[in-house]
């Protein structure tokens, strides 16, 4: 009897052994869906149905010895696991999500492509969420007809399931994180700054000169001078559809309140998504008495005072050119 007993148990412990250690499931990709409130009995079910966990009753059993918080989400399988590894993942919440990385400087156009790239949403469904939801930003500015300047530039994970809408929220929730560390608060300025900021960042490439550039551009707004510069130029013909990878003579005519060249103060709002070392330069610009700036073939900023030394470096820089690249 005992032996028969002791046979018994030796089944039992082996049995349990085989469905709680030995690996079980997909060796391809494989993907299963926990909605929130699914209780243990339904995670269960649903891992059982994927093919992931060999018994869901063994699952049932687990939770109940070990207790705890299981956490819903998408969860990514590719290889044959232990019940235990993948009880402990749902218990971690080690959910599926996809990495995507917006520069600094990037437009909405160039975010709704990354997102698109990403297989996360199409671009125009993108758009449409960040043209939808300026009331994310009413505090901020509220003319906004977009949410252009406020998607911070950063690393960002998120699930397949989240929507264009909730991708763009998490985005302007890290614009006040950070800009909020860096004293930007809500009031009457606020959408000046987040304009000033994002020129800077498409016309500067090296940080320690940001807050040169942005003394120019208080400069030239002060003495009621067109801030000239290109960047608003390539957005204003993006925002018209006739963007050619280059600024022509006729989008330099071009009557967008955007065009700096053509009129004189900030444009309506902003052209890209600065980071912080352009925030840092519009919350901050340098006191100085330059008006005018070009960059070099490295990309350098050669600052002015006056236009005639401004059209002398300028034509340098034309000539370097021309002897660096003969037709």
């Amino acid at each position: 009897m005992r032996l028969v007993r002791l046979l018994f148990l030796l089944i039992l412990v082996g049995a349990a052994a085989f469905v709680f250690l030995v690996p079980f499931g997909p060796h391809t990709e494989t993907f299963v869906d926990i909605p929130s409130g699914t209780g243990t009995q339904g995670m269960a079910a649903r891992l059982k149905r994927g093919g992931v966990i060999r018994s869901a009753f063994a699952f049932e059993a687990l939770r109940a010895l070990r207790g705890g918080r299981l956490k819903a989400g998408e969860y990514r399988f590719d290889h044959p696991a232990p019940l235990n590894e993948i009880y402990a993942r749902i218990a971690k919440g080690d959910v599926y999500t996809i990495q995507v990385t917006i520069p600094e400087g990037y437009n909405i156009f160039d975010i709704a492509q990354t997102i698109q790239g990403a297989k996360l949403a199409e671009a125009d469904a993108f758009l449409a969420a960040e043209r939808r939801d300026t009331g994310l930003i009413r505090d901020l500015s509220p003319q906004a007809a977009s949410l252009e300047g406020y998607l911070f530039p950063d690393t960002y994970r998120f699930s397949r399931h989240t929507t264009p809408d909730q991708m763009v929220a998490t985005m302007v929730k890290r614009f006040r994180q950070v800009t909020a560390g860096l004293g930007l608060a809500p009031g009457p300025d606020t959408a000046r700054t987040v304009t000033m900021a994002s020129l800077i960042e498409k016309e500067v490439r090296v940080d320690s000169e940001r807050p040169l550039v942005a003394g120019v551009f208080v400069n030239r707004l002060a003495q009621g001078m067109p801030l000239a510069t290109d960047p608003t130029v390539a957005y204003a013909a993006l925002l018209d559809g006739r963007w050619r990878g280059t600024i022509y003579q006729s989008d330099l005519a071009s009557d967008s309140p955007y065009n700096t060249y053509r009129h004189a103060g900030l444009p309506p709002g902003p052209i890209a998504n600065p980071g912080v070392a352009a925030f840092k330069a519009a919350l901050q610009p340098a006191k100085t008495d330059f008006l005018y700036f070009v960059a070099d073939a490295q990309g350098h900023s050669l600052f002015s005072r006056t236009l005639k030394e401004h059209n002398e470096r300028v034509q340098a820089y034309r000539l370097a050119e021309k002897a660096a690249h003969p037709q």
